[in-house]
């Protein structure tokens, strides 16, 4: 597993990166993984021509998969990277907190 993390590190797009426990990386990639599983059995129910509004149902749990994915990243990202940087004396990390915020709430 951390040859995987070395892996996707090497080719990230980010600007910054952040050091992740291996339990928070697994929850993490577990999380996704049954996200992706559930857009894979969307996709086939498309393909099975499906009654739309059990397709509906689906994207609408789908869709608060990726609500909770969200809130545990945030969680995360506020109790260690804003937190330690407010520690370090960079006040930026409130105004990127709050610009994330506002994009998550639209």
């Amino acid at each position: 597993m951390e040859e995987n993390k070395k892996e996707a590190k090497d080719e990230c797009c980010c600007h910054k990166t952040k050091e992740r426990s291996e339990k928070e990386y697994r929850d993490l990639i577990n999380r996704l993984n049954r996200i992706e599983g559930q857009i894979r059995g969307i996709r086939g129910m498309v393909e099975k021509d499906c009654y739309c509004p059990e397709i509906l149902m689906q994207v609408a749990a789908a869709n608060a998969a990726l609500n909770s994915f969200n809130k545990a990243l945030l969680a995360s990202h506020i109790r260690t990277c804003v937190v330690r940087d407010l520690h370090e004396g960079k006040d930026e990390t409130v105004d990127e907190l709050v610009a994330i915020l506002q994009k998550l709430m639209k």
